[in-house]
């Protein structure tokens, strides 16, 4: 007779069945939390030592960064049938992040104008089928990824462009987490259910609560400014992080896929990771400009 106050064997797994046992620990997005864990670490310490040790090695990051995410860009969209040339989007978001660090924001602009020229000219080499497609689509990828991108460098070019790209950093870092805190323990509105179902608009009030507040004491303790300008930061930086993740979920949706990429653990594409960044880079520059001179 069994013995009912004892528990008996476990169920045999299902031949191909998973082992959880074995799998590593995920959050609710499926995400494999120690490898995001690692992998967002080491950027970190690539982009700090690169800030705080010899800033223009910073501006090899930016366009080492630059360079996988057209990358990543140009993959996906010609998964869709659409061709936009590689070559002339890697020399010109090279080019961008490098004329923005030396020669300021005209010159990044003109490098724009110049790299799409490029591509168009690049372009004829394939004919006239699918023509525009393929220049609408490059274009598009450069001014998403290298020009945006070029207001890091923007940022960080002045003396004290490293508090300046720190600042920024942390406050999107601070939109991110008190984003998906709020939303994992308080999340019940759907803030864009057709665009991300998994942001709400308690995660919006996170984002911009840690946002307000870390742009409240960055700003004053980095530059001296008063901390009500620097909640003002931080709700803008928060704003503009936001409206790049949803920008860049969009676009996903559009393309149908869930990642830019693999190439990250735990993250899925380098430009998964930049979406925020490259919407705030350029609110920072302006607002910095302004409050910190």
């Amino acid at each position: 007779m069994a013995n009912l106050g004892e528990p008996g064997p476990p169920p045999a797994r299902r031949p191909g069945a998973p082992n959880r046992d074995q799998e590593p620990a995920r959050d609710r997005a499926g995400r494999n939390l120690p490898a995001a864990f690692a992998v967002g670490g080491g950027l970190a310490v690539v982009v700090l030592a690169s800030l705080l040790l010899w800033r223009p090695a910073f501006l090899a990051v930016i366009v080492a960064a630059v360079g996988v995410a057209t990358w990543e860009m140009v993959r996906t969209v010609r998964a869709t049938g659409v061709h936009p040339p590689l070559v002339p989007l890697l020399a010109g978001g090279a080019a961008m992040a490098v004329v923005a660090w030396f020669w300021g924001p005209e010159a990044l602009s003109l490098t724009l104008l110049a790299t799409v020229l490029a591509v168009v000219v690049w372009r004829l080499g394939d004919g006239p089928d699918g023509y525009q497609q393929d220049l609408s689509a490059a274009t598009l990828i450069a001014v998403y990824v290298p020009f945006l991108a070029g207001f890091a460098a923007l940022l960080a070019a002045p003396d004290d462009g490293h508090r300046r790209v720190l600042l920024m950093l942390a406050v999107v870092v601070l939109t991110d987490t008190g984003g998906y805190v709020a939303g994992v323990f308080l999340g019940r509105h759907q803030l864009a259910p057709t665009v991300s179902p998994k942001k709400s608009w308690e995660g919006l009030a996170g984002s911009l609560l840690a946002a307000g507040a870390g742009g409240a004491v960055g700003l004053p303790l980095l530059f001296g400014v008063a901390w009500w300008w620097g909640i003002g930061f931080g709700l803008a930086i928060a704003g503009a992080a936001v409206l790049g993740d949803l920008a860049e979920s969009l676009l996903k949706r559009d393309l149908g896929v869930k990642d830019m990429s693999g190439l990250l653990p735990g993250h899925g594409g380098l430009m998964d990771r930049l979406d925020s960044i490259l919407f705030a880079a350029p609110t920072a520059y302006l607002l910095l400009s302004v409050l910190a001179g």
